[in-house]
């Protein structure tokens, strides 16, 4: 399923036109980067929980040239299901 898909299936379940699905779609996509931002996790029961990973800074080699390379420190969203959810896939 991709965004459309996600707009669509909220459209019809609100009984709303597409264009107010999506509205709501990119509010609550948009809410959950920007608490990410500020290093904040996003929690939702039964579903799992969204934070940030900081990465150290490390060294790696290069595979086509053996050289060793410098990677910087990075932040990286992290995702965590919740046992619910993952109970409903399994």
């Amino acid at each position: 399923m991709n965004k459309v898909a996600l707009v669509e299936k909220l459209s019809e379940v609100m009984n709303s036109t597409k264009v107010e699905a999506e509205r709501a779609v990119d509010c609550i996509f948009e809410n959950i980067v920007a608490t990410l931002k500020k290093s904040e996790e996003v929690s939702i029961a039964g579903f799992g929980k969204f934070s940030v990973k900081d990465k150290p800074a490390r060294m790696a080699r290069n595979p086509k040239t053996g050289e060793q390379v410098k990677v910087a420190a990075k932040r990286v969203p992290k995702f965590r299901p919740a046992k619910g959810l993952k109970d409903m896939v399994a």
